[in-house]
Protein backbone atom coordinates (compact mmCIF):
# COMPACT_ATOMS: atom_id res chain seq x y z
CA UNK A 1 0.00 0.00 0.00
CA UNK A 2 2.82 1.99 1.01
CA UNK A 3 4.54 1.60 -2.54
CA UNK A 4 2.02 2.37 -4.41
CA UNK A 5 1.22 5.73 -2.70
CA UNK A 6 5.39 6.18 -2.93
CA UNK A 7 4.81 5.81 -6.58
CA UNK A 8 1.84 7.89 -7.10
CA UNK A 9 4.06 10.62 -5.88
CA UNK A 10 7.15 10.04 -7.54
CA UNK A 11 4.58 10.24 -11.04
CA UNK A 12 2.77 13.31 -10.18
CA UNK A 13 5.97 14.61 -9.19
CA UNK A 14 8.06 14.27 -12.82
CA UNK A 15 4.74 15.35 -14.28
CA UNK A 16 4.68 18.64 -12.38
CA UNK A 17 8.31 18.31 -13.54
CA UNK A 18 7.89 17.74 -17.10
CA UNK A 19 4.98 20.62 -17.34
CA UNK A 20 7.11 23.04 -15.73
CA UNK A 21 10.77 22.52 -18.17
CA UNK A 22 7.91 22.56 -21.05
CA UNK A 23 6.71 26.03 -19.79
CA UNK A 24 9.86 27.14 -18.82
CA UNK A 25 11.16 26.21 -22.61
CA UNK A 26 7.87 27.80 -24.25
CA UNK A 27 8.20 31.06 -22.39
CA UNK A 28 12.21 31.25 -23.09
CA UNK A 29 11.21 30.30 -26.91
CA UNK A 30 8.73 33.10 -27.14
CA UNK A 31 10.55 35.66 -25.13
CA UNK A 32 13.76 35.40 -27.81
CA UNK A 33 11.18 35.19 -30.93
CA UNK A 34 9.99 38.74 -29.42
CA UNK A 35 13.25 39.81 -28.77
CA UNK A 36 14.67 38.70 -32.12
CA UNK A 37 12.02 39.99 -33.72
CA UNK A 38 12.29 43.39 -32.06
CA UNK A 39 16.04 43.77 -33.42
CA UNK A 40 15.90 42.54 -36.60
CA UNK A 41 12.58 43.70 -38.03
CA UNK A 42 12.26 47.41 -35.99
CA UNK A 43 15.72 48.43 -35.64
CA UNK A 44 16.90 47.33 -39.50
CA UNK A 45 13.98 49.16 -40.67
CA UNK A 46 14.81 52.58 -39.14
CA UNK A 47 18.23 52.58 -39.66
CA UNK A 48 17.57 51.83 -43.73
CA UNK A 49 15.25 54.79 -43.71
CA UNK A 50 17.97 56.87 -41.75
CA UNK A 51 20.65 55.73 -44.02
CA UNK A 52 18.65 56.76 -47.25
CA UNK A 53 17.47 59.98 -46.01
CA UNK A 54 21.64 60.68 -45.12
CA UNK A 55 22.72 59.71 -48.32
CA UNK A 56 19.72 62.04 -50.05
CA UNK A 57 20.97 64.57 -47.94
CA UNK A 58 24.59 63.82 -48.87
CA UNK A 59 23.73 63.89 -52.84
CA UNK A 60 22.00 67.59 -52.55
CA UNK A 61 24.79 69.26 -51.23
CA UNK A 62 27.48 67.48 -53.13
CA UNK A 63 25.31 68.72 -56.19
CA UNK A 64 24.95 72.02 -54.69
CA UNK A 65 28.52 72.10 -53.99
CA UNK A 66 28.86 71.25 -58.15
CA UNK A 67 26.62 74.46 -58.98
CA UNK A 68 27.99 76.82 -56.90
CA UNK A 69 31.45 75.86 -58.08
CA UNK A 70 30.13 75.93 -62.19
CA UNK A 71 28.61 79.26 -60.86
CA UNK A 72 31.77 80.77 -59.81
CA UNK A 73 34.07 79.56 -62.65
CA UNK A 74 31.31 80.87 -65.12
CA UNK A 75 31.90 84.99 -63.46
CA UNK A 76 35.35 84.60 -63.25
CA UNK A 77 36.17 83.35 -67.35
CA UNK A 78 33.54 86.38 -67.79
CA UNK A 79 35.32 88.45 -65.93
CA UNK A 80 38.84 87.76 -67.54
CA UNK A 81 37.01 88.13 -71.02
CA UNK A 82 35.85 91.18 -70.19
CA UNK A 83 39.36 92.71 -68.73
CA UNK A 84 40.92 91.20 -71.85
CA UNK A 85 38.79 92.37 -74.11
CA UNK A 86 38.97 95.87 -71.99
CA UNK A 87 42.89 95.42 -72.41
CA UNK A 88 42.31 94.85 -76.06
CA UNK A 89 40.31 98.29 -77.09
CA UNK A 90 41.46 99.48 -79.99
CA UNK A 91 43.35 102.69 -79.64
CA UNK A 92 41.67 106.15 -80.79
CA UNK A 93 42.36 106.63 -84.49
CA UNK A 94 44.16 110.02 -83.72
CA UNK A 95 46.68 108.37 -81.94
CA UNK A 96 47.50 105.38 -84.05
CA UNK A 97 51.08 105.62 -85.86
CA UNK A 98 52.09 108.53 -83.98
CA UNK A 99 54.38 109.18 -81.32
CA UNK A 100 52.98 110.49 -78.13
CA UNK A 101 54.54 112.22 -74.93
CA UNK A 102 51.37 113.02 -73.00
CA UNK A 103 48.23 113.70 -73.68
CA UNK A 104 45.59 116.48 -73.91
CA UNK A 105 42.07 115.92 -71.79
CA UNK A 106 39.02 116.13 -72.86
CA UNK A 107 37.33 119.01 -70.60
CA UNK A 108 33.32 118.54 -69.55
CA UNK A 109 31.41 121.33 -70.34
CA UNK A 110 28.47 122.23 -67.08
CA UNK A 111 25.19 121.61 -68.36
CA UNK A 112 23.94 124.82 -67.54
CA UNK A 113 24.54 126.90 -70.29
CA UNK A 114 25.07 130.32 -69.25
CA UNK A 115 27.50 128.99 -66.73
CA UNK A 116 29.33 126.88 -69.42
CA UNK A 117 29.72 129.94 -71.51
CA UNK A 118 31.90 131.58 -68.68
CA UNK A 119 33.61 128.63 -67.42
CA UNK A 120 34.05 124.80 -68.48
CA UNK A 121 34.62 122.01 -65.59
CA UNK A 122 38.14 121.12 -65.98
CA UNK A 123 39.38 118.06 -66.89
CA UNK A 124 40.15 115.32 -64.34
CA UNK A 125 43.78 115.30 -63.04
CA UNK A 126 44.87 111.37 -64.89
CA UNK A 127 48.17 110.15 -64.64
CA UNK A 128 49.66 106.55 -66.61
CA UNK A 129 52.78 105.04 -64.28
CA UNK A 130 54.89 102.68 -67.13
CA UNK A 131 57.22 100.15 -66.61
CA UNK A 132 59.65 98.78 -68.49
CA UNK A 133 62.25 96.32 -69.15
CA UNK A 134 60.30 93.56 -67.40
CA UNK A 135 58.86 90.95 -66.35
CA UNK A 136 62.28 90.59 -63.87
CA UNK A 137 62.33 87.96 -61.67
CA UNK A 138 61.57 89.26 -57.82
CA UNK A 139 61.45 93.05 -59.52
CA UNK A 140 58.19 92.30 -61.42
CA UNK A 141 56.64 90.68 -58.76
CA UNK A 142 57.26 93.14 -55.98
CA UNK A 143 56.16 95.94 -58.03
CA UNK A 144 53.02 94.70 -58.98
CA UNK A 145 51.71 93.64 -55.30
CA UNK A 146 52.59 97.52 -54.32
CA UNK A 147 50.21 98.48 -56.88
CA UNK A 148 47.53 95.89 -55.81
CA UNK A 149 47.79 97.28 -52.40
CA UNK A 150 47.58 100.75 -53.70
CA UNK A 151 44.76 99.77 -56.04
CA UNK A 152 46.86 101.53 -59.05
CA UNK A 153 46.76 99.89 -62.13
CA UNK A 154 49.83 100.59 -64.50
CA UNK A 155 51.05 100.07 -68.17
CA UNK A 156 54.16 97.36 -68.40
CA UNK A 157 56.16 97.39 -71.91
CA UNK A 158 57.49 93.95 -71.71
CA UNK A 159 60.48 92.69 -73.57
CA UNK A 160 60.01 89.20 -75.73
CA UNK A 161 62.70 87.37 -74.24
CA UNK A 162 61.88 88.45 -70.90
CA UNK A 163 58.26 87.16 -71.05
CA UNK A 164 59.80 83.88 -72.61
CA UNK A 165 61.99 83.24 -69.61
CA UNK A 166 59.23 84.18 -67.26
CA UNK A 167 55.79 84.01 -68.97
CA UNK A 168 53.51 83.25 -65.12
CA UNK A 169 54.97 86.95 -64.86
CA UNK A 170 53.18 88.73 -67.81
CA UNK A 171 49.70 86.37 -67.15
CA UNK A 172 49.76 87.78 -63.60
CA UNK A 173 50.44 91.33 -64.70
CA UNK A 174 47.03 90.77 -67.34
CA UNK A 175 45.00 88.91 -64.58
CA UNK A 176 45.42 91.75 -62.07
CA UNK A 177 44.10 94.33 -64.95
CA UNK A 178 47.31 96.17 -66.19
CA UNK A 179 48.36 96.93 -69.54
CA UNK A 180 50.69 95.19 -71.64
CA UNK A 181 52.89 97.38 -73.97
CA UNK A 182 55.51 96.04 -76.74
CA UNK A 183 59.43 96.84 -75.85
CA UNK A 184 61.14 94.65 -78.82
CA UNK A 185 62.31 91.17 -78.81
CA UNK A 186 65.72 91.84 -77.55
CA UNK A 187 66.08 95.09 -76.51
CA UNK A 188 69.09 96.12 -78.64
CA UNK A 189 69.64 100.03 -79.71
CA UNK A 190 71.82 98.99 -82.96
CA UNK A 191 69.76 99.97 -86.47
CA UNK A 192 67.03 97.76 -88.13
CA UNK A 193 66.63 96.85 -91.25
CA UNK A 194 62.76 97.25 -91.66
CA UNK A 195 62.36 93.30 -92.00
CA UNK A 196 64.69 92.98 -88.86
CA UNK A 197 62.28 95.24 -86.89
CA UNK A 198 59.13 93.67 -87.69
CA UNK A 199 60.51 91.08 -86.26
CA UNK A 200 61.15 92.61 -83.23
CA UNK A 201 58.02 93.69 -82.46
CA UNK A 202 55.53 91.04 -84.18
CA UNK A 203 57.22 87.78 -82.41
CA UNK A 204 57.03 89.53 -79.19
CA UNK A 205 53.36 90.66 -79.82
CA UNK A 206 52.35 87.10 -81.06
CA UNK A 207 54.20 85.53 -77.78
CA UNK A 208 52.21 88.07 -75.60
CA UNK A 209 49.33 87.67 -77.22
CA UNK A 210 49.75 83.65 -76.30
CA UNK A 211 50.28 83.61 -73.23
CA UNK A 212 47.39 86.72 -72.35
CA UNK A 213 45.09 87.23 -75.37
CA UNK A 214 46.15 91.32 -75.08
CA UNK A 215 46.52 92.02 -78.78
CA UNK A 216 48.58 95.31 -77.70
CA UNK A 217 48.74 98.67 -79.88
CA UNK A 218 51.24 100.12 -77.75
CA UNK A 219 54.92 100.91 -78.44
CA UNK A 220 58.02 101.96 -76.72
CA UNK A 221 61.63 102.03 -78.11
CA UNK A 222 64.31 100.76 -76.06
CA UNK A 223 66.14 103.64 -74.43
CA UNK A 224 63.66 106.20 -75.97
CA UNK A 225 65.60 105.63 -79.42
CA UNK A 226 63.40 106.64 -82.48
CA UNK A 227 65.79 106.24 -85.22
CA UNK A 228 67.04 102.83 -85.39
CA UNK A 229 64.04 101.53 -87.43
CA UNK A 230 62.24 100.21 -84.82
CA UNK A 231 59.45 103.35 -84.71
CA UNK A 232 59.37 103.05 -88.16
CA UNK A 233 58.05 99.78 -88.18
CA UNK A 234 55.96 100.98 -85.31
CA UNK A 235 54.52 103.76 -86.91
CA UNK A 236 53.79 101.48 -90.13
CA UNK A 237 51.58 98.84 -88.11
CA UNK A 238 49.57 101.48 -86.79
CA UNK A 239 51.26 100.91 -83.24
CA UNK A 240 50.75 104.22 -81.17
CA UNK A 241 54.63 104.97 -80.02
CA UNK A 242 54.13 105.78 -75.97
CA UNK A 243 57.29 108.42 -74.92
CA UNK A 244 56.84 109.89 -71.29
CA UNK A 245 56.60 113.21 -69.93
CA UNK A 246 57.78 112.23 -66.31
CA UNK A 247 61.05 110.96 -65.61
CA UNK A 248 61.93 109.31 -62.67
CA UNK A 249 65.23 108.59 -63.61
CA UNK A 250 65.01 105.51 -61.78
CA UNK A 251 67.49 103.51 -64.61
CA UNK A 252 70.09 105.46 -62.90
CA UNK A 253 70.44 102.65 -60.66
CA UNK A 254 72.62 102.78 -58.06
CA UNK A 255 73.55 106.42 -58.60
CA UNK A 256 70.08 107.33 -57.31
CA UNK A 257 68.10 107.42 -54.28
CA UNK A 258 64.48 106.72 -53.39
CA UNK A 259 63.91 110.33 -52.49
CA UNK A 260 65.39 111.85 -55.60
CA UNK A 261 63.25 109.20 -57.66
CA UNK A 262 60.35 110.67 -55.56
CA UNK A 263 61.02 114.64 -56.19
CA UNK A 264 62.17 113.73 -59.86
CA UNK A 265 58.26 112.34 -60.59
CA UNK A 266 56.74 115.16 -58.56
CA UNK A 267 58.30 117.88 -60.24
CA UNK A 268 56.70 116.84 -63.58
CA UNK A 269 54.40 115.53 -63.08
CA UNK A 270 51.01 116.89 -65.13
CA UNK A 271 47.31 115.95 -66.11
CA UNK A 272 47.91 113.58 -68.99
CA UNK A 273 51.27 112.54 -67.97
CA UNK A 274 53.06 109.22 -68.47
CA UNK A 275 55.98 108.53 -66.25
CA UNK A 276 58.72 106.62 -66.97
CA UNK A 277 59.68 104.07 -64.24
CA UNK A 278 61.09 100.32 -64.51
CA UNK A 279 60.62 96.81 -63.10
CA UNK A 280 63.21 94.89 -65.04
CA UNK A 281 66.71 95.16 -66.79
CA UNK A 282 68.73 94.75 -63.43
CA UNK A 283 68.17 95.26 -59.32
CA UNK A 284 65.10 98.43 -58.99
CA UNK A 285 65.48 98.18 -55.66
CA UNK A 286 65.52 101.93 -55.29
CA UNK A 287 62.36 101.87 -57.53
CA UNK A 288 60.38 99.72 -55.57
CA UNK A 289 61.44 101.63 -52.47
CA UNK A 290 60.20 104.73 -53.94
CA UNK A 291 57.05 103.80 -55.89
CA UNK A 292 54.60 103.71 -52.56
CA UNK A 293 55.41 107.30 -51.25
CA UNK A 294 55.14 108.58 -55.02
CA UNK A 295 51.92 106.47 -55.40
CA UNK A 296 50.73 108.40 -52.15
CA UNK A 297 52.03 111.93 -53.07
CA UNK A 298 50.37 111.93 -56.44
CA UNK A 299 47.23 110.92 -54.61
CA UNK A 300 47.18 113.83 -52.48
CA UNK A 301 47.74 116.32 -55.50
CA UNK A 302 44.42 114.67 -57.04
CA UNK A 303 45.60 112.50 -59.55
CA UNK A 304 44.03 109.71 -60.55
CA UNK A 305 46.37 106.37 -61.91
CA UNK A 306 44.77 104.55 -65.16
CA UNK A 307 46.69 102.53 -67.64
CA UNK A 308 47.84 104.52 -71.12
CA UNK A 309 44.84 102.85 -73.18
CA UNK A 310 42.43 104.79 -71.13
CA UNK A 311 44.29 107.61 -70.99
CA UNK A 312 44.39 107.40 -74.73
CA UNK A 313 40.48 106.86 -74.67
CA UNK A 314 40.17 110.30 -72.72
CA UNK A 315 42.41 112.10 -74.50
CA UNK A 316 41.83 114.44 -77.71
CA UNK A 317 44.99 115.05 -79.06
CA UNK A 318 49.16 114.66 -78.19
Amino acid sequence: MANRHLFAWQRSLSIALVLAVLGFVAGFGWRVDHSTNQKTVLPVSTGMQQDKAGLETSKAKAIKVQQDAAHQKAIAKLAQEEKVKRLNAAIPVQFQGKTIREVKLKGKDNSNTQVRQTKAIAPPKLIALTFDDGPWPQMTSKVLDILKKQNVKATFFVVGKQVEKHPHLVKQTVAEGHAIGNHSWSHQYHHYSPSAAAHELDKTAALVHKLTGVKTSLFRPPAGILNNGLVASAHQKKYAVVMWSVDSKDWRSGRTTKQALVDNSLKEANSGGIVLLHDGGGDRSETIEALPQLITQLKKHGYTFVTVPELLEKGVSF
